[in-house]
């Protein structure tokens, strides 16, 4: 549908999760309008309502019709569905996994809208791009008369040091087109035309060069800068939500189980991996240090479980970094979720509510997204869109 001269965009938002996407929206200073958002996670609801004074819809989205979505008269349709089908860990079942459904759902209801929307952005785990679900969103958009161009980018190429890397879809229905127009049905691994440079080599193949790699990184802002505190003296007021009093025991399989007491003030000794956790899975730890310029991706299990999970950081620098030096002597800690928070560039005004547990706050910032990557992507998107 068309949007009128001075008229804000009407945005719907699916899989809302805990604003990551709204967010991004909010920083790119476009003029919009988030009409409905939609999430079944009654968690990641209570997030979103605290953080934007609306609670997304909660129902089962496979069940909206065409009807009911035109209804919205929404210009922008942004996506974020589950990954799990799509993952390397899952059982990658792609498009006959149930969590898939309700995407496809909604492509599928795109031709059947009288006002289809002007444009569409996706966001998913990298792995998504050669998966058959996948394959059947081009179909549908490109017979829906869009144009697509398509991004894996990682917040290491905005200067943040969290290796993130997720794939992005971003559609627009004709008339309307891309400010770089060569780039349309391109797979791109470069965030150069979101900084207006056009004129560049479209990267395919899986990885860039490692001295191309090792430039960025030092290009990075370190992780000290991104931290809530920087030692176990200092504590943190939980006003803000992100913290409760924890005592950290561990099972045989590496998983810390949490006891919560809500107080006000948290020390920082509360994050501190137990030694016995370090004794038996000090070798699948990833370590990073306040002047380090890459930590690893947190995962929804970061807390619960240390191996493939996200970094841990060390408090105390050794005289050689590493595994070479003791881990004990290096008093690791997890991340905040204040500081993952960070790490996924949301304001400094984001909070959780008093009663989600530390394990909780960390699955649900799992689940999000990086705003420092979407919301250039967004900005990209939504240029010369009229």
């Amino acid at each position: 549908m068309c949007k009128n001269d001075g008229e804000a965009w009407r945005v719907l938002e699916f899989y809302s999760g805990i604003g990551g996407m709204r967010y991004s929206l909010m920083k790119t200073g476009v003029s919009a309008q988030v009409v409905e958002a939609f999430d079944i996670n009654d968690k990641a609801n209570d997030v979103y309502e605290l953080n934007f004074g609306h609670r997304p819809f909660q129902g089962n989205i496979q069940n909206l019709t065409a009807a009911e979505l035109d209804m919205y008269g929404a210009h922008a349709w942004l996506l974020s569905p589950p990954c799990q089908p799509y993952t390397r860990q899952g059982l990658q079942k792609q498009s006959s996994d149930a969590r898939a459904f309700s995407f496809l759902k909604i492509l599928e209801l795109i031709p059947h809208t009288v006002k289809p929307p002007d444009m569409l952005f996706v966001e998913n785990v990298v792995g998504f791009e050669t998966s058959d679900t996948h394959a059947k969103m081009i179909e549908i958009l490109a017979n829906s008369d869009y144009l697509t161009q398509e991004f894996i980018l990682s917040p290491l190429q905005f200067g943040v040091p969290y290796s993130r890397p997720r794939y992005f879809c971003l559609a627009k229905r004709k008339p309307l087109s891309f400010r770089c127009q060569l780039l349309n049905n391109q797979l791109l691994r470069s965030p150069s035309p979101l900084l207006g440079n056009d004129d560049m080599t479209v990267i395919t193949k899986h990885d860039q060069p490692d001295d191309s790699w090792d430039k960025l990184l030092q290009s990075c802002d370190p992780v000290e800068r991104f931290l809530e505190f920087s030692n176990s003296g200092d504590q943190v007021n939980t006003e803000t939500g992100f913290l409760s009093t924890g005592t950290v025991a561990v099972d045989d399989f590496g998983a810390a189980e949490e006891t919560v007491e809500v107080d006000r003030c948290v020390s920082i000794d509360h994050f501190l991996v137990p030694l016995s956790l370090i004794e038996r899975w000090g070798s699948a730890m990833d370590i990073v240090y306040p002047d380090s310029k890459r930590c690893c991706c947190f995962t929804k299990s970061y807390y619960r479980y240390v191996k493939g999970t996200g970094s841990l950081l060390a408090t105390v620098r050794p005289k050689n970094k590493g595994k070479a030096s003791s881990l004990k002597e290096q008093h690791l800690r997890y991340f905040t979720p204040r500081e993952v928070a960070n790490l996924h560039s949301f304001p400094g005004d984001f909070q959780f509510p008093h009663h989600l547990s530390l394990r909780q706050c960390y699955a649900l910032l799992g689940n999000s997204l990086s705003v420092a990557v979407v919301a250039p992507l967004l900005q990209y998107l939504f240029a010369q869109a009229g």
